[in-house]
């Protein structure tokens, strides 16, 4: 899709050395990549303690007891 643009010169010096892109391109991409990521991130944030039948989840796996033997 092509789209006309009309960004700041020097935001845009600063967003290419932020993330290292090569294309202009890839530049808007990556921004635009952030901004859902975020977004999403926010409306997740948001839920956090809403359900009142939550438990607490484990994160860690827990040791095996005994090694397999292979073979």
């Amino acid at each position: 899709m092509k789209k006309t643009l009309d960004i700041d010169d020097e935001l845009f010096k600063q967003a290419k050395l932020a993330c290292g892109a090569a294309t202009d391109t890839e530049i808007v991409r990556l921004g635009l990549e952030a901004l859902v990521r975020r977004a999403a991130y926010e409306r997740l944030r948001t839920l956090r303690g809403t359900e009142p039948h939550a438990r607490e989840v484990c994160r860690r796996r827990k040791k095996a007891s005994a090694k397999r033997k292979i073979g």
